[in-house]
């Protein structure tokens, strides 16, 4: 094809979730709750972290953050898939593919980094407990938590001018319930061999150096968890990694199974896309809730504290 000659798409059409034709009403009931369970756990978990002085500390800091992007990422794709299966325009334009793709990632990178971040913030705080206070002062937290935004933003930078700066002349349906990289690659009308390759390395090498950084972290705090001499001492350290660990597998699971596969399967794809969008985002408040005393003592008291003004 000629590319100088060529029609430039100005709006993509979504096709949505494969083999579900008809079943619409039924997805947009089962995703909605879903969605609302996202913004309102980790709204909840905002406003705790937020409205406590007892829980103004690093570990709580950075999973206010956590909360925050969780929300932001669900809500780069959520809000367009439940529109058109309401019955609503599948259409998206080329502009808002952009925002969307390159949000996508900003903010699912950002979760990676600050996933890393939270690691080695619980390994300070279990390896070197005595000089936990200076190692995570209030300068070195903010310091990380823009470092994870920047380096979010250069990683979505360059996957999202890899995508766009390829000619797009038609057809213009996009076999997936969102703009990503795999699914509007094929759509373009030049060579993507390079696009695939260096967003396949991106992905991949983001994904394997947090994961390494992680890894590395955990395995001096298993050494330090099992010198602890009393069971009490052992019990409360795993107790403050645990859901941290649980949360590190949901991420990382879909990452792996959709974005480096050497044969994307686009049925799989989709389906890991949608626990990833939907329930991981939800799931997040829910580890970190249900596994800690203090964020539901706190939760319980904003209740309590509101619940005079609503009987009245």
């Amino acid at each position: 094809m000629e590319v100088n000659n060529c029609s430039v798409v100005t709006e993509f059409i979504l096709l949505g979730i494969p083999h579900t034709e008809g079943l619409e009403t039924m997805l947009f009931v089962l995703f909605l709750p879903f969605y609302v369970c996202t913004l309102l756990g980790n709204l909840s978990i905002l406003v705790a972290v937020i409205s406590s002085t007892r829980l103004h500390t690093p570990m709580y800091f950075f999973l206010g953050n956590l909360s925050v992007f969780d929300t932001g990422f669900s809500s780069v794709t959520c809000p367009k898939m439940l529109l058109y299966l309401m019955g609503l325009s599948r259409l998206i334009s080329y502009k808002d593919c952009v925002f969307q793709l390159f949000f996508f990632h900003f903010l699912g990178s950002i979760e990676c980094f600050l996933y890393t971040v939270m690691a080695y913030d619980r390994f300070a705080a279990i390896c070197y407990p005595l000089r936990y206070t200076t190692i995570m002062n209030p300068r070195i937290c903010v310091a990380l938590a823009v470092g994870t935004w920047l380096l979010g933003c250069i990683h979505s930078s360059v996957l999202t001018s890899l995508t766009f700066t390829l000619p797009y002349c038609g057809p213009n349906n996009v076999d997936h319930f969102f703009c990503d990289i795999p699914a509007l690659l094929p759509l373009a009308s030049a060579d993507t061999s390079m696009a695939q390759r260096v967003s396949f390395t991106n992905v991949g090498l983001v994904s394997l150096v947090c994961f390494l950084l992680i890894l590395v972290s955990y395995l001096r705090i298993t050494v330090a968890i099992l010198s602890i001499h009393t069971t009490e001492g052992r019990r409360h350290a795993f107790s403050t990694c645990s859901a941290h660990l649980i949360a590190i597998l949901c991420a990382y699971g879909p990452i792996i199974t959709v974005y480096l596969q050497p044969t994307p399967n686009p049925m799989l794809g989709t389906v890991v896309q949608i626990l990833m969008n939907l329930v991981g985002p939800m799931l997040n408040p829910l580890i970190y809730t249900l596994r800690n005393k203090e964020v539901k003592a706190v939760l319980k008291t904003i209740l309590h504290r509101r619940a005079p003004i609503s009987e009245s």
